[in-house]
């Protein structure tokens, strides 16, 4: 089916490779973001008609609701919300400050809270509402001290949440997914010590495709999580 798809973060890196995976595949698209104006930059050529762009800010709570209620009057009610938006900063018991964390906490979990929550009714009465949110490879262990904790702990809350997003409304149709992909080859990570070395990462089409995936599965193929790791690990 053609959904009407909103995504967090869909004009830059793996956001824009989602959302002009979408397109490809027919869907309309509703994307937030702090600057709407930039949408048009990352996809000049884009029908109004199929893709809009409207104000997101994780830091602006109100905006997640306002974002959904904006799309629903001006291009109906949303199928699939995709938590893509997030953030990596360097924060463990030696690094990082408290306002750091905050920032992770509020970006990575928060604001993903906050739309799930406003965009539920329409996505359990859609009869094939997904969520689907890009969590990480750190959301399903703590490689080692290299790794940002703060980061590792906002994306395994994400996961969980994620999860729990088939409960409210599994009758209905609803179904959550989160995606837990290795290193992304995008700005995030340019300068993060002990990442996967830029020839061995994911590009942002690779996750798009699993996108696409998840969302062309029917109600009877529920996909809780899905890890695609760059490396090889003993437990994932």
């Amino acid at each position: 089916m053609t959904r009407l798809v909103m995504i967090s973060g869909g004009a830059r890196g793996l956001g824009a490779a989602i959302t002009a995976r979408c397109l490809a595949d027919g869907h309309r698209v509703s994307v937030g973001l702090r600057q709407p104006e930039r949408l048009a930059q990352a996809f000049p050529d884009a029908d109004p008609a199929q893709l809009r762009g409207f104000r997101f800010d994780a830091h602006e709570p109100a905006t997640a609701q306002a974002w959904v209620d904006t799309t629903v009057a001006e291009m109906g009610a949303p199928d699939a919300l995709i938590n893509n938006a997030g953030i990596l900063k360097m924060v463990d018991f030696s690094r990082g400050t408290e306002p750091d964390l905050d920032d992770l906490w509020t970006v990575n979990t928060k604001a993903p809270f906050l739309l799930i929550r406003a965009a539920l009714p329409h996505l359990k009465a859609s009869g094939q509402g997904r969520v689907v949110s890009i969590a990480s490879t750190d959301a399903k262990r703590y490689r080692d001290p290299s790794a940002s904790l703060g980061y590792v702990m906002t994306k395994g809350a994400l996961l969980a949440m994620t999860q729990a997003v088939r409960f409210q409304g599994w009758d209905e149709g609803l179904r959550g997914t989160a995606i837990c992909p290795g290193a992304i080859d995008t700005d995030m990570i340019a300068d993060v010590p002990g990442v996967t070395p830029k020839d061995k990462r994911l590009q942002p089409a690779d996750v798009a495709e699993i996108v696409a995936m998840v969302l062309a599965l029917p109600n009877q193929a529920s996909l809780p999580e899905l890890v695609v790791n760059t490396r090889l690990e003993t437990f994932i």
